[in-house]
């Protein structure tokens, strides 16, 4: 008596399952193949969304002033070889910026 064709995960919908019963084994590979490396893609592209930049402050400063808006993160820029906090955001197309004050070597991130 031959194998049976494995079943299909519980979760796939019906016309997945139908298009790849139709298809040649060399498809299958090539779908295989495809379907990990997106995975891996979209693992990836999702990591990076969780993270926060290199740039960027975890904490929300407490000191937030009036006219920096709450959706402002904190950036550290360089300039002349010395680093600064600035406040951030985006206004339209606009991105503007807002100095906070200088990095602390000892306190930063």
């Amino acid at each position: 008596m031959p194998d049976e064709p494995p079943a299909p995960p519980a979760n796939l919908p019906p016309e997945v399952v139908d298009a790849l019963n139709e298809s040649a084994p060399e498809r299958l590979r090539d779908v295989a193949a495809y379907a990990e490396a997106l995975a891996k893609h979209k693992d990836r592209e999702t990591r990076l969304e969780d993270e926060p930049s290199d740039n960027e402050i975890d904490d929300r400063a407490d000191d937030l002033p009036d006219d920096v808006p709450a959706k402002a993160t904190v950036t550290i820029k360089e300039i002349n070889d010395n680093r600064y906090y600035y406040w951030q955001w985006r206004d339209g197309d606009t991105v503007t910026s807002k100095y906070k004050g200088p990095v602390n070597p000892e306190e930063e991130i």
